[in-house]
């Protein structure tokens, strides 16, 4: 090895930054060796992302879903400029913070009456682990060791990490190669009735055979409330939801409501359960919670089962993540929360909805479009085969716009700021792609 000075990131130029990338970082979900084009981002405002080239592209995913306020927004900043001049971070175990105090008072506020115990975490797919360990933890506190598995649905995408994995789709959920070692998990069909309709009988057959059938070995059931996210982008009726909350409850089992992707407003709702008037028993939350700008993540529960809990063997629930209520994140948190709920959100969100709808309904006559369909601020071409999404993604920075497709769905989810004439070309570009491609 040569002693070579460690490169600036502030003086690379894009050709000698993308060398660098190129020998060493790992992207998600791509190979080492037949690489995914990366572009480099110099900066970002507004719901912009600015490359190093000087080419603007208005960013259609929110950065997964995440930068809800879009990029360098002065309240965040000040958030986190006053937070620093504080503490960047202290642990959590035995000591406690403003900040964090802040937000588990918002979060228990805002979420269904029922959540009054708030488990802070750093990232989305602990979240879930988080909420799986509790169930599985409040059984044995019940005496009922048995009760170990969990009921899914399928098109459910819940994380990466092995246990959030065990409840993915194993086929859409991108974990079919670690299928062997992950945790048997069951799994109902997915929601047939879409957002809208009624809940039949018959579309709720198969998932009550199996609650009925494995109810003695069941910790809890979990799923994403209303919208399906990365394993398929699927909107289901809320009367199916309501029906399984119904189902839970007669069969005393626990409900996680996966609010990841759905919560702080994206589904016109707050949180997507209000869309079936129904209280889960664990909430899952993330993305979203800090705006983008910090990995955080919090599960929430009720009094009884974290009381329950406690009172069983070892008497304290057995998680501690090192970064778990950081101080930054949860200032951030707070600022975000406090910006979305000073504003007419539903307004906006309806705002978007109108716009995507509009916008991306010349796709439905295109060759090769299975379906349109929108959501509060969520717009989804599904395709009938899957989509290149090397050439695709592209076409899209060739058009000035910030677009990552998967398997057969082109979809957007932009920051919530976003201005009329941004979502117009959009919307504009992923038709004329979508057009291209076919």
């Amino acid at each position: 090895m040569t002693a070579e000075p460690d490169p600036d990131p502030e003086t690379l130029d894009a050709e000698r930054l993308l060398a660098l990338d190129a020998a060493h970082a790992w992207h998600p979900y791509t190979s080492t060796i037949d690489r995914d084009p990366v572009y480099p981002v110099r900066a970002a405002a507004g719901c912009e992302l600015e490359l190093m080239d000087g080419r603007r592209l208005i960013d259609g995913m929110a950065s997964w879903w995440c930068a809800i306020h879009g990029y360098n927004h002065p309240v965040l900043n000040a958030a986190a400029v006053t937070q620093l001049q504080h503490m960047a971070h202290v642990m959590f175990g035995g000591l406690t913070h403003a900040p964090a105090v802040g937000l588990v008072e918002r979060l228990v506020r805002l979420t269904p009456e029922p959540l009054q115990q708030v488990f802070l975490c750093d990232s989305g797919s602990v979240s879930v682990e988080v909420a799986m360990k509790m169930a599985l933890q409040y059984q044995q506190a019940l005496g009922r060791p048995d009760r170990s598995r969990f009921l899914t649905v399928r098109s459910g995408y819940h994380g990466d990490t092995f246990d959030a994995m065990s409840v993915c789709d194993p086929v859409t959920g991108m974990h079919h190669l670690f299928g062997r070692v992950l945790p048997r998990q069951l799994f109902a069909p997915a929601p047939a009735p879409r957002f809208g309709e009624p809940c039949t009988d018959a579309d709720i057959a198969a998932f009550t055979a199996l609650i009925e059938e494995h109810v003695d070995t069941l910790a809890g059931v979990i799923l994403e409330p209303i919208v399906q996210g990365a394993g398929g982008m699927r909107f289901y009726s809320a009367e199916y939801l309501a029906r399984v909350r119904a189902l839970c409850d007669h069969f005393d089992v626990l409900l996680i409501a996966d609010e990841i992707a759905t919560g702080f407003g994206r589904t016109g709702r707050l949180f997507a359960c209000e869309h079936a008037a129904i209280s889960p028993d664990i909430m899952t939350l993330g993305k979203a919670l800090t705006g983008g700008y910090l990995t955080s993540a919090a599960t929430l529960t009720t009094r009884q089962v974290a009381d329950t809990l406690s009172r069983g063997t070892p008497g304290v629930f057995m998680h501690g993540p090192t970064f778990m209520g950081n101080p930054l994140a949860c200032a951030i948190a707070n600022a975000s929360i406090d910006l979305l709920l000073s504003q007419d959100w539903q307004g906006n969100i309806a705002r978007i909805a109108a716009a995507l709808s509009a916008g991306l309904a010349p796709c439905q006559t295109l060759p090769g479009v299975a379906e349109v369909r929108v959501l509060g601020a969520i717009g989804v071409v599904e395709m009938t085969q899957p989509v290149p999404m090397r050439e695709i993604q592209r076409r899209f920075v060739a058009r000035g716009v910030w677009v990552r497709p998967f398997g057969r769905l082109v979809y957007l989810m932009p920051p919530y700021i976003i201005s009329d004439a941004q979502l117009q070309q959009l919307c504009e570009a992923t038709v004329a792609v979508i057009a291209e491609a076919a």
